[in-house]
């Protein structure tokens, strides 16, 4: 669609080869519906789909490390199909309410996207650079009781779906376990005052 190609440059440049695809569902009940925002403090986190910690063309090679390169993630459509159809019933059972995907800049964006959403901040069990910022496909963050969260990853093996539990929200932070931390007021102001910045020459 126009609104997604625009003219496909920046800063008279063309971008990179971007293929983009429109899509529109029908939710079976409204009353069963996930968002992106942490619902509840002592949530257990859980993460969906094989993490190998794939950077190429990633987010934080492009804006960390200054450079535009490396392999695009591979996409495996059976993963994608079997990963999305067990989440998809998860909600869809009003099991859970917290989903998001995992996209651009990886687990630890996709998480803080989550907590900025909630206002509600989120612990993190230790990591790498390539495991917390890596693209890889076919990944979704869940947050839901820890009991609840536990069955559901048990559920989640037996059905070959790759799942583990990563960290739980509450607090007013982010925080990644032997890493390091950051206030939510501290994120939100740096994630909702960029653009007027860029807009003034600022950055």
């Amino acid at each position: 669609s126009g609104n997604c190609s625009l003219y496909n440059e920046t800063q008279g440049e063309g971008i990179l080869p971007t293929p983009t695809i429109g899509a529109v569902g029908l939710m079976a009940d409204v009353n069963r519906m996930a968002t992106v925002a942490f619902k509840r403090a002592g949530d257990a986190i859980v993460l969906i789909g094989e993490t190998k910690g794939h950077l190429g063309q990633s987010v934080y090679l492009r804006e960390a490390e200054g450079r535009e390169d490396g392999a695009a993630p591979r996409v495996d459509l059976a993963t994608e199909k079997k990963n999305g159809d067990f989440v998809r019933g998860l909600i869809e059972a009003g099991r859970i309410d917290t989903v998001h995907d995992v996209s651009d800049g990886g687990l630890l964006i996709a998480v803080a996207e989550m907590a900025l959403a909630g206002n509600i901040g989120a612990a993190l069990a230790k990591g790498t650079v390539a495991s917390l910022f890596g693209e890889d496909q076919a990944r979704y963050v869940l947050a839901a009781p820890r009991d609840a969260a536990e069955r559901l990853v048990s559920e989640a093996k037996a059905a070959g779906v790759a799942a583990a539990l990563i960290g739980a929200s509450g607090g007013a932070k982010i925080a990644v376990e032997g890493s390091g931390e950051v206030a939510l007021d501290r994120l939100r102001k740096a994630h909702e005052t960029w653009f007027p910045s860029y807009m003034a020459g600022e950055l």
